[in-house]
């Protein structure tokens, strides 16, 4: 299935220059949003996977479906102030300043092979802070899937390493 057909492009937004790669139209299409749930599920039975691991919100919206095919468990990285338990913290710098990602200090056990999930590699910032908090937890990160790649902003280089699983590239 060609799922760039169900990737609707949004220029200029949110600002000007941007051609926004929007999920949505893929989403509220059941077998295309199927489709790409079970390409990365095969990928993550393939990685021998114990839990899935996604940033918020869009990283729940694809790991959670694959959690449930696998009868595995998800955990959520969210900001700061979001989880209500004892949590652990990454920062990690943006192009202006700087953001934080937590997760739940008990979401991980030692050893356990963990994939990462999100809708998007961009610039790989999040991801790689995502990927900080699962190692220092005691995860192993068996791989990384994302619906969509865009490859002109040299994400994959932070991810170095790291087995990485694309659907659509731009």
């Amino acid at each position: 299935m060609d799922l760039k057909q169900y990737i609707t492009i949004v220029e200029n937004w949110p600002k000007e220059g941007i051609k926004f790669k929007d999920i949505t139209t893929l989403m509220d299409n059941g077998d295309a949003y199927r489709y790409a749930t079970d390409q990365i599920v095969e990928y993550a039975k393939e990685k021998e996977i114990d839990l899935i691991v996604g940033p918020e919100a869009r990283g729940f919206i694809i790991g959670c479906p694959v959690a449930y095919a696998l009868g595995v468990g998800f955990a959520p990285v969210r900001k700061p102030g979001k989880l209500p338990r004892e949590t652990v913290k990454v920062e990690y710098g943006l192009e202006y300043g700087k953001d934080a990602l937590t997760i739940h200090k008990d979401a991980i056990k030692p050893g356990q092979r963990v994939l990462i999930t999100d809708d998007l590699l961009a610039t790989g910032g999040t991801i790689e802070a995502t990927i900080k908090l699962v190692e220092e937890l005691g995860g192993v990160v068996a791989g990384i899937a994302f619906l969509i790649e865009l490859t002109y902003l040299d994400g994959r280089d932070k991810l170095d390493g790291y087995d990485i699983l694309t659907l659509m590239q731009y």
